[in-house]
């Protein structure tokens, strides 16, 4: 049995690697420049994995844009093997690559020479991806012609791809950051691997933030050179530094990014960009900062009203939320006449905005009531808040109607307790007075007869 038992978990196991090993095809645009302003579009396709046999036909593609990936590195194979089922197929372009040096003054050291060694020769394309789990950029290094019958195809390997796993963070108001980057290379040619000095290269790092129309360089790195980098700012840090250091490649790294307490004036695309000599891998990240809106009801728990008279204003006060976009508040109804869920009458209105040192906002929402009856006796009012930061059903807080004269003490009943318990206080406090002063009366009646 305990054989048999290893063989099913074995088996149990390859079934579960075969069902999480993610798209074997991923569906692609090609895109170049047509003249005049405009671009034409091409479909493309990416063939990650294959099963046994010849890859399958695609007469629908031209052969040079039907990709069979040679991933030496693994990292397309490992961004996509816990892709999730239920998540949209990723959005992917593809484009024709020029190697060029890098445009920063700080990562120059990465090529002193300033001419494209001929081991980058030839064809190159850039492969952007991106989705709601995911967001890479891959450089592929086609053959020249497509492979022949019984299907075309281009074979094509990943030198360089870039990735990250946090494409839209969302970080709570004075939270820290981490936004996750890793990349991957390995020499385009075994005589370019031969050629360089063994083991991983040096590269640059760079993460910037674009907000309303302006940039900044919050960090530079140079892991592997020597060389003035700008200073960072914001307190960022970067985990910068290859993972491996296998003689000839292929080479991971990570390029995660940490930035301490967030505030709302840090939201915006984050580019992170990993500089090799002749080939620049960029991915982009859209950072939101949230904060979840407090929400409270007053008059509270009860509110009182006689029939045919309109309640207290309700104030529903929205406290300590972020952004201020995307907030709705609805006034709802339980109970009443219809004994069912229903929007709330009366007149609403909202206060301006409120503005917080953290940089989270307030502000009020009111509404007065219109005149009770007594069916509504027990009613429950309720303010529902929606904002980003919430899960779909939002945030309520709630109070009761009581209508006076149906349950509890009545309106004259509470006038009248009050002035009974105001006669019984002033009539001890009278006994109290006459009690002392006859006693005041007995001592000094004592003392004269003595």
């Amino acid at each position: 049995m305990k054989p048999l038992s290893l063989l099913l978990s074995v088996v149990a196991l390859g079934l579960a690697s075969t069902v999480s090993v993610g798209p074997a095809v991923i569906e692609c645009w090609f895109v170049e420049d047509a003249g005049r302003g405009q671009l034409s579009k091409k479909p493309a396709a990416l063939l990650l994995r294959q099963g046994p046999g010849s890859p399958p036909p695609r007469p629908d593609l031209d052969p040079e844009l039907y990709l069979k990936v040679h991933d030496p590195a693994g990292a397309l194979l490992a961004a996509f093997r816990q892709y999730p089922r239920d998540a949209p197929a990723p959005r992917c372009e593809m484009s024709h690559y020029i190697p060029l040096p890098a445009s920063p003054d700080w990562v120059s050291g990465l090529t002193p020479e300033q001419r494209c060694p001929r081991a980058l020769d030839g064809k190159w394309l850039m492969v952007s991806m991106s989705s709601p789990v995911l967001s890479l950029s891959s450089f592929l290094q086609p053959q020249s012609e497509p492979q022949p019958e019984p299907a075309l195809i281009t074979m094509a390997t990943a030198v360089l791809t870039v990735i990250t796993h946090t494409p839209a963070p969302r970080i709570r108001l004075g939270q820290d950051a981490l936004l996750d980057l890793s990349f991957a290379y390995v020499p385009p040619t075994s005589k370019a691997a031969i050629s360089l000095a063994p083991g991983p290269p040096p590269f640059g790092l760079e993460w910037r933030r674009q907000h309303l129309g302006k940039g900044h360089l919050l960090l530079a790195a140079t892991p592997g050179l020597s060389g003035q980098v700008p200073a960072a700012r914001e307190g960022a840090v970067a985990f910068a530094a290859w993972d491996d250091d296998e003689p000839w490649g292929p080479w991971t790294g990570n390029g995660s990014f940490w930035l301490p307490a967030v505030q709302p004036f840090q939201e915006g695309t984050y580019l992170a960009t990993v500089h090799l000599p002749y080939l620049q891998g960029q991915v982009t990240m859209e950072l939101a900062v949230q904060k979840s809106p407090k929400v409270s009801l007053t008059p509270a728990p009860v509110v009182w009203a006689a029939p045919g008279e309109a309640p207290p204003e309700l104030l529903c006060l929205v406290s300590h939320f972020y952004p201020s976009d995307g907030l709705e508040v609805e006034w709802e109804l339980r109970g009443g006449p219809q004994g069912r869920f229903q929007k709330a009458e009366g007149q609403s209105w909202h206060s301006a905005l409120s503005h917080h040192a953290d940089g989270s906002v307030s502000l009020s929402a009111h509404l007065q009531l219109p005149p009770v009856t007594t069916e509504q006796h027990g009613a429950r009012y309720a303010c529902r808040v929606h904002h980003p930061s919430l899960p779909v059903l939002g945030r309520r807080s709630e109070i009761t109607l009581q209508v006076a004269g149906l349950s509890g003490p009545s309106l004259e009943d509470g006038v009248g307790l009050f002035l009974s318990a105001f006669l019984l206080l002033g009539l001890i406090k009278a006994l109290g007075w006459a009690a002392a002063h006859l006693a005041a009366s007995r001592d000094s009646t004592q003392k004269k007869t003595e």
